[in-house]
C-alpha cells in the first residue's frame, strides 16, 4: 500500500509517499480503507521530532492522526462495527499511521461518519473537534453565563471551538486578523479582537475561561485576562505536571521535565490567581459520536480551507506549515 512515511526526524525532505507494509489486524481492530485524512500541526511536529519526549514510536513512522474511510475487515472481538461501515476516527497516539491507503485501529476510537457531508471532508472532524470539545466542555466548563476567550479562532481547531462554545451556551470572544474576521463571525463569535491592531495586554475584559491556540506571548497575555480562580487551557504552550499524570500517565522523569519546562508559565498564572493547563486531547469514539450528531443536526460546520490529492500530500503539508489555512486542510486518499 502507499503511505506517507518518515525514516528519520527532520524537515519536509525526510517524508516520502512510498510503498509500505499493510498493518496487522488485532482482535479489537477495524481495518479501514482510507478515503480522506485531515492534516494538523502535530503531523509536522511529529516529523520534526518535537514530540519524542512524549511518545516516540519506532522508525519508520507512517504519519497522520485523523481519517475517514470504510471498514473492510474486523477483528475477531469487534462488537460495534461491521464491514461496509463508513467511519471517522482519531487514531491512537501510540500507533499513528492515518496517512496511508489502509489503517488498522481500535474500534473504541472510531464512530460512524456523518451522513450530511462528503466522506473525504469528514476526515477534518476528529482531532480538531475533539480537542475543542475536551478543552471547552471538560476543562473550562463552558456554559450559559460564561464568557470564553478563544485565541486564533480562524484556524482548524478555532473554527470548531467557537461553534462548540456557542453550542454550550457561552459568550465568545476570539482573536483574528481582518482576513479571518468574517469567518469567525460566521462561526458565531460575539466579539472579535483584531490582533493586528490590538495587543491583548490592552484588553480590559476579564474572562471566565480562556482556550489558547497560539502560545508564546499570546498565551502569557491570557493569564492577565482570566478572572481569578479560573483556568487558561492551551494546546500551544508547554505541558505541565498535572498533564503528565492525567493524560500521559508519565513517570517521574517526564513529570520533572514538564515541571521545569512549564515553570515560567505556571509562575505567571499564579501571579494572576489562575490555573494553567496544557491539553493533550485523547481519542474517544463516544465523544466523536456526539460531534458527528452535531454535524448531522446542522449545529457544527466543517470549514475546509483546501483539498489535495494523496499524490500531493507533501504540498498539502507545506501549505499547512505556512500557517495561512483558515479552517482545515484535507487530503483525498481514495
Amino acid at each position: 500500500m502507499k503511505a506517507y512515511v518518515i525514516n528519520a526526524y527532520g524537515g519536509a525532505d525526510v517524508a516520502e509517499l512510498t510503498e509500505f507494509a499493510v498493518p496487522e489486524l488485532r482482535p479489537h481492530d477495524l481495518r479501514i480503507q482510507v478515503v480522506g485524512v485531515g492534516l494538523n500541526p502535530v503531523d509536522y511536529k511529529t516529523r520534526e521530532g518535537m514530540l519524542k519526549m512524549i511518545y516516540s514510536p519506532a522508525l519508520p513512522i507512517v504519519l497522520g492522526n485523523e481519517l475517514s474511510g470504510e471498514v473492510i475487515e474486523i477483528g475477531g472481538q469487534v462488537t460495534g462495527f461491521k464491514v461496509g461501515d463508513q467511519i471517522v476516527a482519531r487514531v491512537e497516539k501510540d500507533r499513528l499511521g492515518a496517512f496511508a491507503e489502509q489503517v488498522c485501529l481500535d474500534e473504541t476510537v472510531a464512530t460512524l461518519a456523518p451522513k450530511t457531508v462528503p466522506l473525504v471532508d469528514a476526515a477534518a472532524l476528529p482531532l480538531a473537534a475533539l480537542t475543542a470539545m475536551q478543552a471547552l466542555r471538560d476543562e473550562l466548563g463552558a456554559a450559559a453565563g460564561k464568557h470564553i476567550l478563544i485565541t486564533g479562532g480562524a484556524g482548524g481547531v478555532g473554527t470548531f471551538a467557537i461553534q462548540i462554545a456557542k453550542h454550550l451556551g457561552a459568550e465568545v470572544t476570539t482573536t483574528a486578523s481582518p482576513r479571518g474576521e468574517d469567518l469567525v463571525r460566521k462561526m458565531g463569535a460575539d466579539h472579535v479582537i483584531d490582533y493586528t491592531k490590538t495587543d491583548l495586554t490592552d484588553v480590559s475584559t476579564k474572562f471566565d475561561g480562556i482556550f489558547d491556540l497560539i502560545g508564546g506571548k499570546t498565551l502569557k497575555a491570557c493569564f492577565g485576562l482570566a478572572k481569578q480562580d479560573t483556568k487558561v487551557v492551551s494546546i500551544s504552550g508547554m505541558p505541565e505536571p498535572v498533564t503528565a499524570v492525567k493524560d500521559l500517565q508519565a513517570g517521574l522523569k517526564l513529570k520533572v521535565m514538564f515541571w521545569l519546562a512549564s515553570f515560567g508559565l505556571r509562575r505567571i498564572a499564579a501571579k494572576f490567581g489562575v490555573t494553567y493547563r496544557y491539553l493533550f486531547m485523547h481519542a474517544s469514539g463516544s465523544e466523536l459520536a456526539e460531534l458527528v450528531k452535531l454535524v448531522d443536526d446542522g449545529k457544527l460546520e466543517l470549514i475546509i480551507d483546501k483539498r489535495f490529492e494523496f499524490a500531493d500530500i507533501a504540498e498539502a503539508m507545506a501549505y499547512l506549515e505556512a500557517g495561512r489555512a483558515k479552517g482545515k486542510v484535507v487530503v483525498n486518499v481514495k
